[in-house]
C-alpha cells in the first residue's frame, strides 16, 4: 500500500442542449459542421454587439444545480473572466463569480456523498486545432458562445476509480434529465482534474489541474499518471509545484501548459451587458414539476419490481435502457427480471456486436415483451427464442416467426415420451452411465431435445428420463 494519499475534485463541463447559443441564435449544435460556420458578431465579440440570456439554457442549469440538491440564490448574475487565448474571441468569457446558479449540493457515490460545491452557467471557448508537423495553429470558432454548465466538486474523492465512476452517475444524471448530451466522443462532456497527494491525516497537498481530459478512461490514465508522479516527488523529499497541465493522449503523460492562475488574474468583474437574473419560487416550482425520475430512484423502483441489484444499476443509468425497459413493463405487466435478463444481456450483447442502438434498430417494447412473454408462458424455449432475436430486433412479430415455422414447445407428454424412450434405446451407454452418475442425465436430454427440433421443453423432458431410468 501507498504511504500517500490521493485528493481529487473535479471540474466538470456540460454542453447544454439548446438550439441557440447562450447569448445570441446561432445554433448550439456545430458538431461536424464545417468550421467557423456558425458565428455572428456577438459570438464573435465584434465591437457593438450585444449578448441576450438565453432562457432555455438557464432552466436546465437549474434544473440540473436542483437535482443536485443544490441552494438557489433568489438572484443571479454574469461576469467577465478575462483571459488571452486564440479560441477565446472576446479575450473574456461570460461566465459566473460569486453568484452562481447553484451551491452545496451533491451526488451520492457508493453510500456517501461527494459534495458539489457549485454549479454556473458560462459560454464555451472555440477549439484550437494543431496539425500534425504544421508550422502553424487553426482556430475554429463555431463552438465559441455555446451553452455551458461547469460544476465543481469539493475534494472528496479518493481514487481514479471513483472519479470514473462520478463521472458516469453525472452523465446519467445529465442525460435522465434531459439537459446535456453529455457525450465525451463529441466534446459535451469535458473534465479538468485537481489533484494532490498527502499522507493520511495530513493536511492537503499542493494540488495541480490536469486539461484537455476528452473520455473518461484518459480522466482515470491521467490520475493514475499524477498520483504516482507526485507521490515518487514527496518520497524524494522534493515539493510539488501548483501548475495547470495538458495530458499526452499519446505518451500517456502530463506536461506543463502554464503555471496555475489565480483568481486575481482572471480579474472577474459583473458583465455591464447582462442584467442581473431574479430566480422566484414559482420559476423553481415549475422546474421542479417537469424534472423526471432520476437514476437512483429508477433504480430502487426496479429493484421494487424484483429485479437484481446489479441489473437495476444497469438499466437506471443508462437512459435509453430505462426508457425501453420502462415501456416493454408496460406492456409485457410480466416478470420484469426476465425482461431485465432479455434487454440488458441478448438484446445489448447483439446490438453491440452489429453496431447499432435500441434508436437504430427496429426492435419494439411491443415485439420484445411478446418474445419473453412465449418464453414465460412456455410457448417456446429460451434457446428458440435467443435464435429469433435477431429477425424480432429487425422488426418481425416473435409471433408471427414461431407460428410460420412451426416452433411451439412440445409439452404434451405422451408424444415427448415415445421421443424420450427412442432416445434410450438409441443410447444404452448414456443410459448406464445416468444411472450412475445423475449429472450424465444433461446428455440424454440434450438428444432428446435436438430431435424434436429444439421444440422440447427441457423441463418436461428431463422428468420423463428421470422416471423411465427409475
Amino acid at each position: 500500500m501507498s504511504e500517500f494519499e490521493p485528493v481529487i475534485g473535479l471540474e466538470v463541463h456540460l454542453a447544454l442542449s439548446t438550439k441557440s447559443k447562450m447569448f445570441c441564435g446561432c445554433p448550439a449544435e456545430t458538431f461536424g459542421s464545417a468550421p467557423n460556420t456558425h458565428t455572428c458578431p456577438v459570438c464573435l465579440g465584434l465591437p457593438g454587439s450585444l449578448p441576450t440570456i438565453n432562457r432555455a439554457a438557464f432552466d436546465k442549469a437549474l434544473m440540473f444545480a436542483l437535482a443536485l440538491g443544490c441552494s438557489v440564490p433568489e438572484r443571479t448574475q454574469f461576469h467577465r473572466k478575462n483571459y488571452f487565448y486564440p479560441d477565446a474571441p472576446k479575450n473574456y468569457q461570460i461566465s459566473q463569480y460569486d453568484h452562481p446558479v447553484g451551491e452545496h449540493g451533491f451526488i451520492e457515490l457508493g453510500g456517501r456523498r461527494v459534495g458539489v460545491t457549485r454549479c454556473h452557467v458560462e459560454e464555451d471557448a472555440g477549439r484550437s486545432q494543431h496539425p500534425l508537423y504544421a508550422p502553424y495553429s487553426l482556430v475554429d470558432l463555431n463552438r465559441a458562445g455555446a451553452p455551458l454548465l461547469e460544476m465543481v466538486t469539493e475534494p472528496d474523492l479518493r481514487t481514479p476509480e471513483e472519479a470514473r465512476e462520478f463521472l458516469n452517475k453525472v452523465r446519467a444524471i445529465a442525460r435522465a434529465l434531459g439537459v446535456s448530451d453529455a457525450n465525451p466522443e463529441e466534446g459535451k462532456l469535458r473534465a479538468d482534474v485537481n489533484v494532490s497527494v498527502r499522507r493520511p491525516g495530513a493536511p492537503f497537498g499542493t494540488k495541480v489541474e490536469v486539461k484537455n481530459l476528452n473520455s473518461f478512461r484518459s480522466v482515470q490514465r491521467a490520475l493514475e499518471f499524477e498520483i504516482k508522479r507526485q507521490s515518487r516527488i514527496l518520497a524524494d523529499s522534493g515539493s510539488v509545484r501548483q501548475d495547470t497541465l495538458g495530458w499526452d493522449e499519446g505518451g500517456q503523460k502530463t506536461y506543463l501548459m502554464r503555471t496555475k492562475e489565480g483568481e486575481a488574474d482572471y480579474r472577474y468583474f459583473p458583465d455591464p451587458d447582462l442584467p442581473p437574473v431574479r430566480i422566484d419560487a414559482a420559476w423553481l416550482e415549475r422546474l421542479r414539476a417537469d424534472t423526471p425520475e432520476l437514476p437512483d430512484a429508477k433504480e430502487a423502483r426496479y429493484v421494487g419490481l424484483g429485479v437484481r441489484a446489479d441489473t437495476a444499476a444497469l438499466l437506471a443509468y443508462d437512459t435509453e435502457l430505462s426508457s425501453f425497459f420502462d415501456r416493454t413493463l408496460k406492456t409485457s405487466g410480466g416478470n420484469a427480471q426476465a425482461v431485465a435478463n432479455w434487454l440488458g444481456g441478448d438484446v445489448t450483447g447483439y446490438l453491440n456486436a452489429n453496431g447499432l442502438t435500441l434508436e437504430t434498430s427496429k426492435l419494439t417494447p411491443e415485439h420484445l415483451a411478446r418474445l419473453v412473454d412465449l418464453v414465460e408462458r412456455g410457448t417456446i424455449s429460451g434457446k428458440v427464442a435467443k435464435e429469433l432475436l435477431p429477425d424480432v430486433i429487425g422488426g418481425a412479430s416473435p409471433e408471427a416467426l414461431v407460428r410460420v415455422r412451426g416452433l411451439e414447445q412440445v409439452t404434451d407428454a405422451s408424444a415427448l415420451g415415445s421421443v424420450v424412450d427412442a432416445v434410450l434405446a438409441e443410447n444404452p451407454k448414456l443410459v448406464d452411465e445416468a444411472k450412475a452418475n445423475p449429472k450424465a442425465v444433461n446428455a440424454l436430454l440434450g438428444r432428446v431435445i435436438k430431435s424434436t427440433g429444439g421444440k422440447a421443453k427441457p423441463e418436461l423432458v428431463r422428468e420423463l428420463i428421470v422416471q423411465k431410468l427409475g
